[in-house]
């Protein structure tokens, strides 16, 4: 039973809700019609109600048993207002309150703020900004966090692999590195991964040197310490972290190099360059990106994205929610 197989079956058992913020995009729309046959999830699509109707009849999906929410029409919504001013403690005044919350992205965030929705997946038409900011102005970090990051999960048949930070921080420090270390490996075990976690640089163990080289080596000191329970080797090169006969000469007694399944990225240019290589050339299947370090499960989708990757994102985002 694959891992999506294990995710549905649980979910069916123990449906969550989830808030899809683009209630009248066909690719939204086909994926919940599917989650609502399979009783996976319990589905509210925001948007102009009749306008939504009308998008899934001419798509010819069945929506029925979806709770549609028009924003403008929110019976709850000066309450809602109040709250999200509350939240920003006088950074945002009532009446830009009330433009925001007339926005899905907005709206569907402070929906899962106030526990009536346990998720939330957007970003089939807005960017990945669009997403994080109300999810971290609303939803906030986790105790102990201080910076949101990001992983992908691809998988090829069996093979199962995580990698971070590859879709939001541009130049981590080294503070951002070692969280997103942690998330990414606390990320893949929930995919059934045992993590093998290494922190990748074009140097390994001293072998180059450069400011990239001390923030890679320095995370890895600082997760190992923190985090003993962990597998976790660096700064390594990435032919080191993955074929065992370069892994053992390069870093010998390592329990991480040449066997490493679970990579981390000095910065998003070798991240996202990374991760679409083993998508594209190593016939990987990518998930992603998955928001690690909030208090809730936000995802975001890519504007590009088809049916298929927004249903498999919806399961992937309420698997992670308690």
């Amino acid at each position: 039973m694959s891992i999506f197989e294990n995710f549905e079956k649980k979910l069916q058992a123990e449906p969550k809700s989830i808030v899809f913020t683009e209630g009248t995009d066909a690719r939204i729309l086909s994926a919940a019609s599917r989650l609502l046959a399979g009783k996976t999830l319990k589905v509210i699509l925001l948007g102009e109600v009749d306008a939504v109707k009308k998008a899934a009849a001419d798509g010819s999906f069945d929506i029925t048993g979806a709770e549609i929410i028009d924003p403008a029409n929110y019976e709850g919504f000066d309450e809602m207002v109040a709250k999200m001013v509350e939240l920003r403690k006088g950074k945002m005044t009532d009446e830009q309150c009330r433009a925001a919350l007339s926005k899905g992205n907005y709206f569907g965030t402070m929906l899962v703020k106030q526990g009536k929705a346990d998720c939330l997946l957007g970003g089939a038409t807005y960017s990945t900004a669009d997403t994080v900011r109300p999810a971290l102005q609303l939803i906030k970090c986790k105790p102990g966090i201080k910076s949101v990051s990001s992983c992908f999960i691809l998988t090829r048949g069996e093979e199962s692999i995580a990698m971070g930070d590859c879709a939001i921080n541009i130049d981590p420090s080294e503070d951002e590195i070692v969280e997103s270390t942690v998330e990414t490996a606390h990320t893949a075990e929930i995919f059934g991964i045992d993590p093998r976690v290494a922190l990748l640089s074009y140097s390994t163990k001293g072998s180059g040197k450069g400011e990239t080289v001390d923030k890679m080596r320095n995370a890895t000191a600082r997760v190992q310490e923190a985090h003993p329970e962990l597998k976790v080797d660096g700064e390594l090169q990435f032919d080191a972290a993955v074929a065992p006969e370069v892994g053992q000469l390069k870093a010998p007694g390592s329990k991480v190099a040449g066997y490493a399944n679970t990579f981390i990225f000095p910065d998003i240019n070798a991240g996202n360059i990374g991760y679409k290589i083993c998508q594209r050339m190593g016939s990987f299947d990518a998930y992603g990106p998955i928001l690690q370090g909030l208090n809730a499960p936000i995802n975001d989708l890519s504007r590009g994205c088809n049916a298929q990757e927004v249903y498999s994102m919806a399961i992937i985002t309420a698997a992670l929610a308690e």
